[in-house]
């Protein structure tokens, strides 16, 4: 009931144009809803925060609240993150408190009916329509994928994982309780770089989200106007990440496959297997034709099985047998990081001491089953700890 009574006042407004109603042009009062975390990297609260805030402020497009100018975009601009589960708080959170702007904390959003619009990036909560009607403008989310391709909470590690060539930036209207389902307001498309990772996209689209948002902004209610359907065919989903992810099934995935894994999912959780029954994670992966000269074509499958471990001593790679192809690593991480010349020399070289071109079958990494991996956030700090060692 009181979110129809809120729809019917903003309808209201709208049609009584001038006077008490919603301005019609900036500097608009921004209430910005972002978060970040390493599982949902999406075009995340931090990065968008500080180059939405930056861009704003460099054109000079963001007037202090209490010194407006006739040339800014955005007159006001406060922040809504969610509680911390960790010991240190949310990096966006961080980031607005270094830009000195003023922070709630979900599921505060601040003082009703100040506000024009609301900003969603990276945000994880479903929004109710009672919130969304406080903002005359609605609310606006910067979602990186073309939708509907990719909908959910990370669609970037799923375009770096299934090999996509093209991706983008949508900035759509909110709909309420649904995720990503809302009109499409903009939209552009990208490349994907050639052996991107999610890090590297993510970083090319927050950029391309913070100015698209920028645009939509200096044209907001024709931008509004112009809005249209997502279409209905051609979603897709992108479900959280979790750590099991990053198991390594020697016998089911591909040298290829095992390195699209690596570059998607590898700056949240290294990919891990196991070595002598103990747990390792492995790190700094390359592709094996770009470390074999011609001299190295005698590399050969004659008694490997998926996980076999060899060692390139010219290029100082360990090189791990897959379902299809070879695939080297530079780094294990082995109760501490070792490179690739350290593990040789200290598990493999009695091996390899005769012939270091020969297989030896109990030298080999083997799949880690999925049931033992803790899916915790304990787990994941340990996980991120080691690897920074």
């Amino acid at each position: 009931m009181r979110g129809r009574l809120l729809r019917a006042w903003r309808e209201g407004l709208k049609a009584a144009g001038g006077g008490a109603g919603p301005r019609r042009e900036p500097p608009w009062r921004v209430l910005f809803f972002g978060d970040i975390g390493r599982i949902t990297v999406r075009v995340g609260g931090q990065q968008s925060l500080t180059l939405f805030s930056s861009a704003c402020k460099s054109s000079p497009l963001l007037s202090h609240p209490r010194e407006p100018s006739g040339g800014s975009l955005v007159s006001r601009l406060e922040v809504v993150t969610l509680p911390s589960r960790l010991p240190l708080e949310l990096p966006v959170k961080s980031c607005a408190r270094e830009l000195q702007l003023p922070v709630h904390e979900w599921p505060q959003t601040g003082p009703a009916g100040q506000f024009d619009v609301g900003v969603v990036a990276s945000f994880g909560r479903l929004l109710s329509e009672e919130l969304i009607l406080q903002f005359p403008y609605g609310m606006l989310n910067v979602h990186p994928s073309c939708l509907p391709r990719w909908r959910g909470p990370a669609p970037i590690v799923h375009a770096v994982l299934h090999g996509d060539k093209v991706t983008g930036v949508t900035v759509m209207e909110i709909r309420p309780k649904r995720f990503d389902v809302g009109p499409i307001i903009k939209q552009e498309e990208c490349p994907i770089p050639p052996r991107c990772t999610t890090k590297e996209l993510e970083v090319i689209l927050a950029e391309m989200g913070a100015n698209m948002l920028l645009s939509v902004l200096r044209n907001l209610p024709e931008s509004l106007e112009n809005k249209r359907e997502q279409p209905k065919e051609g979603g897709t989903f992108a479900p959280k990440i979790s750590v099991a992810k990053s198991c390594i099934n020697w016998e089911e995935q591909t040298a290829a496959q095992i390195i699209q894994l690596h570059r998607a999912i590898g700056s949240m959780f290294p990919l891990q297997t196991l070595w002598k029954g103990s747990t390792v994670k492995l790190l700094d992966f390359v592709e094996v034709d770009s470390i074999l000269g011609s001299a190295d074509q005698v590399l050969s499958d004659h008694g490997a099985v998926p996980g076999s471990l060899l060692y390139h001593k010219m290029s100082e790679t360990l090189i791990a047998r897959c379902k299809e192809g070879w695939v080297g690593i530079k780094t294990v991480v082995l109760k501490k990081k070792l490179t690739a010349v350290d593990f040789y020399n200290g598990y493999m070289h009695s091996w390899f001491q005769q012939n270091s071109r020969t297989v030896h079958q109990e030298c080999r990494f083997q799949t880690l089953k999925l049931n033992t991996v803790k899916k915790t956030l304990k787990e994941r700090e340990v996980l991120l700890q080691d690897v920074k060692r």
